[in-house]
This record gives C-alpha cells, structure tokens and sequence, in this order.
C-alpha cells in the first residue's frame, strides 16, 4: 500500500519518523496476534483544525465499534480503534474462532477479542513513544464502545480545545494482505505529548 503520509510543515516531517516507528512496532504486533494476516500502515499525519476535524476525518455521523485507550498526565493522549459493524465482527469472529454472530447485542467474548486488539496494539505504539520521550507512559484499559465517531472523537479533543486551535492527528490503517480494511486507528496525542516529541526529534537531528 502506497504511504499517503504528507507533512503540512517541517514540525510534522520529524514527527513522522516517531509515528512511522510506533506503525511499525504496531503492525508487528498485530501480525502476530492475527496470524500473519493482519498489518498496519501509517496512513496520515496532520493537523487539523478543531471545526473540521470529525469532517476530514469521515467520523461524523456514522457508528462505529470502538476500543479507545487512554493516556492520563501531562504527557498523554487517546488512541481509537474503529471498525464499521462488519468488519469489527469478522475480526472478533477470527480471533475466538467462531462463526461470525448475527446477534444486535455483541458478547463478552466478542467485546474482550476486540479489547485484547486494542490491548495489543496499544502497548505496542506506546512503548515505542515511551523510548522516544523517556518517559514511563502507562495507559488505561481499553474499553470497548459503539457511538458516533464525531461524539468520541469530541471526548478525545476537550482538552486540547482548551488551548489549541488545531489538532495533530496520526492515521493508521490496516491490511489483509493487499486488501485495505474499514479499520482504523487514530492516535491524538495531548499538548504535552506534543511537545515531548518535538524536543525529542530535534535532539536526536
């Protein structure tokens, strides 16, 4: 899949090279818990301004099926795994190894297969910013959720609104094998992660 990636300025052009890495270690991760069959890449890398951002991220009206973690502190942020409806039941489907349910209400087995993914996956991208920032980053258990995207994403964003006027948003999609799935993570880190990084890039230029 051909790396969409594209820097709105040079500031972002360092940060690449942290959230390429986070990807990378991700989609290591995710290989493994899936078999082989699953992998990610860092789709986007932008700022985005507060009034615009459930638009150009598509996650506006629609509901979605969502793990979310969190990262507490000054140096913290959010992470949300989303899936559309039938993508997140083929993936909770494979992983217990079952037949695909038909059933409105999810089970407590489907929640904890899509919760373990978002586990995974979040330890995986954490631990690498953690090695970049020095710091010991320790996130909240994942918690599975279906909502309207915009509604999460507005949660996730209330306190950078504060004092932001834009929003740095890291994109990741996933693939099986060459397919691009309905799936995606999004990664917003607080103004304090912000700022860890950039130190952190410049330092090591």
């Amino acid at each position: 899949m051909t790396n969409k990636t594209h820097y709105d300025s040079p500031r972002l052009e360092l940060l690449h090279h942290t959230f390429n890495k986070a990807t990378e270690d991700a989609s290591a991760a995710m290989s493994t818990w899936t078999n082989g069959q699953i992998s990610l890449s860092l789709d986007e890398l932008s700022e985005v301004s507060l009034e615009s951002v459930s638009e150009d991220l598509n996650l506006g009206m629609e509901f979605f099926t969502m793990v979310v973690m969190t990262l507490d502190g000054e140096v913290g942020g959010t992470m949300i795994l989303t899936f559309d409806e039938k993508n997140g039941r083929q993936l909770a489907a494979t992983l217990i190894n079952r037949e695909v349910e038909t059933d409105e209400v999810w089970s407590d087995l489907e929640k904890s297969a899509l919760n373990e993914t978002g586990n995974i996956l979040g330890c995986a991208y954490l631990n690498a910013l953690s090695d970049l920032v020095s710091a010991n980053l320790v996130p909240s258990p994942p918690y599975f959720i279906q909502d309207y995207g915009a509604s999460v994403l507005e949660q996730a964003l209330m306190e950078q609104a504060i004092t932001e006027d834009k929003v740095l948003i890291c994109r990741t999609t996933f693939c099986k094998g060459t397919e691009e799935l309905n799936w995606n993570v999004f990664f917003i880190p607080n103004s304090g992660m912000r700022t860890a990084m950039e130190k952190s890039q410049k330092a090591s230029c």
